[in-house]
Order: structure tokens, then C-alpha cells, then sequence
């Protein structure tokens, strides 16, 4: 029998990583009745330049797990600021039982070190949940928007404005610290290299930004819930596909509005782990925090 080892993720392992995760949340997503999730060519791009961007950006918080020359596992964390953020961890369902997520999570908190804030967006898998909550985490429930926005009831909003990577570089840095407490940092690069719409608000009625993918839109970080609103309205009106709106817990009822008026069906799904982490109004990004 082959032992299972855990070592750092290097950039020839990122293939792999994105395949093995995928694989592993088609599993869970099968197991709670949902439709298997979409890996178009765009996904599977952005998928990987994810990984890889997360191990260029902190190497010291990305491990994966090897049976032989198989890669069964991965776990991504990074560090921002004050901010430790868990990005990815999964474990291939053929090595699930034998404590490797334990050995995984232990890796990467490696980098917590003094951090004085964690946040994990996690999915709703029992393990997963159990592990984070003996860490100390708090677990907020969440919800997701899932499907098509009808856009007759797209209200009209103001105070939002397309933003550049480039020129509103600094702007973003610093509301995200005013926001969330910690920089966008290496994690705004990736965005952008991965042609993600960056928005920004700057008005009367609050601060903040967004960022807009194909399917879906997150982060959303504002100083007030109306600049919040206005983003996320914005942003939506942007997809013209199915989208998803994830990691919605009861803090952000603003969000929960604005998915109600739009008629976008949304279910229990997934939880929030937090650690001294209160940021408000904001929805986090799963690969980003």
C-alpha cells in the first residue's frame, strides 16, 4: 500500500490541484442533489491561474497531498495583512476518512501565525464544518443566489463608476483595508489577469468595490449597505448568463433583498468561518476572501 504525503504545492502540481478540487466539489454538489457544476474552458483557466497565483503569492500557505504520483489533495491559504484566509481545501473522495484534511489544514495554518483576523468559505460538508469549528472559527450559515436575474426588475442605481486595476490599484488597497481590514494585495493582479470587471463606488452614499466574473459577482465591499446595493445591482446587471451569488449570511440582509427583488432563486448553501472577522456589508470571493 502507498502512503499518502503532504508536501508544498509547486507550480507543476497546479494541473492537478484545479482537477483533483473540481472533481472533489462535483462529489459534494452531487451528494446534495445539485446539478453538476459547469467547468467550461474559461473555469478551468481561471481555476488554474487561481492556484497558481496563490502559490506564486504564498508558497509557504500552499500544500497538496500525493499518493504515489497521484495528487489526492490540496490546501491554499493566504495571508493579507492581519487577514489569514483559507482558500481552498479539498481531499479526493477515494482518500477521505484517514485524517488528511486534518494533516492539510495544519500546513497552511502555518501561516497564521499573528494573525489577528481568519475567515474560510466553506461548503456544507460535516467534516469540514467540524474541523473549523474546533479551531474556534464561528460558523454563519449561508445563502446562494443561483440562476438567471430578471432583468425587468433591475432597479436603477447611481454612484457607480468601471474601474481600472491599474489606476484605481491603490483606491481598491485602501477601502479594502478600510472595509475588511486587510489589502486586495497580489489577489487584485489575479483579477485582473483573468479579465475579471472591476467596479467601483465613490459617491454620496457610500464607498466600496466589486468584482464581476461571467457568473458571478464577488467580492462586494462597501462602507454603507446603499453603496453595497448599488454595486451588487450594477454587477449583476453585467451577466447576462446564470450567475451566482454565494457566502450570503444573515449580517448581509441588504444582499438578501437585492436577491429577493430581482427574483434570483437562492437556497442554503455552504457557511462562513470567521475569526474576529466583521466585516460589513461585504461578500466575500471563495478564492479570495
Amino acid at each position: 500500500m502507498v502512503s499518502i504525503s503532504v508536501r508544498p504545492l509547486t507550480p507543476e502540481d497546479v494541473p492537478a490541484a484545479h482537477a483533483s478540487s473540481f472533481t472533489t466539489f462535483t462529489v459534494l454538489d452531487a451528494r446534495d442533489g445539485l446539478p453538476a457544476p459547469d467547468h467550461t474552458e474559461e473555469r478551468r483557466r481561471w481555476g488554474e491561474a487561481r492556484i497558481a497565483a496563490m502559490q506564486r503569492s504564498d508558497p509557504a500557505g500552499a500544500w497538496c497531498a500525493v499518493e504515489g504520483d497521484r495528487l489526492v489533495g490540496v490546501a491554499l491559504a493566504t495571508r493579507r495583512g492581519p487577514l489569514w484566509f483559507l482558500s481552498l481545501l479539498t481531499v479526493d473522495v477515494t482518500a477521505q476518512g484517514a485524517g488528511l484534511g486534518r494533516r492539510l489544514l495544519e500546513a497552511a495554518r502555518g501561516t497564521a501565525n499573528d494573525a489577528s483576523a481568519g475567515l474560510i468559505c466553506s461548503s456544507d460538508d460535516p467534516r469540514a464544518l467540524h474541523r473549523y469549528a474546533s479551531l474556534g472559527f464561528t460558523l454563519l450559515p449561508a445563502y446562494e443566489g443561483r440562476g438567471t436575474v430578471d432583468r425587468s426588475a433591475l432597479p436603477a442605481v447611481s454612484g457607480v463608476r468601471d474601474g481600472s486595476w491599474t489606476d484605481d490599484r491603490e483606491l481598491v488597497d485602501a477601502l479594502a483595508v478600510e472595509i475588511r481590514g486587510a489589502p486586495l494585495g497580489p489577489d487584485g493582479e489575479a483579477f485582473a489577469a483573468g479579465g475579471a470587471q472591476l467596479l467601483i463606488a465613490d459617491g454620496p452614499d457610500g464607498r466600496g468595490y466589486a468584482v464581476v466574473r461571467s457568473y458571478g459577482v464577488a467580492p462586494v465591499a462597501a462602507t454603507t449597505p446603499a453603496a453595497a446595493r448599488a454595486l451588487l445591482v450594477t454587477g449583476l446587471a453585467a451577466v447576462t448568463g446564470e450567475v451566482t451569488v454565494g457566502f450570503v449570511t444573515e449580517r448581509q440582509r441588504w444582499a438578501v433583498e437585492v436577491l429577493l427583488e430581482l427574483r434570483l432563486p437562492f437556497r442554503t448553501g455552504g457557511s462562513l468561518a470567521v475569526d474576529r472577522f466583521g466585516a460589513a456589508p461585504y461578500l466575500p470571493s471563495g478564492a479570495f476572501g
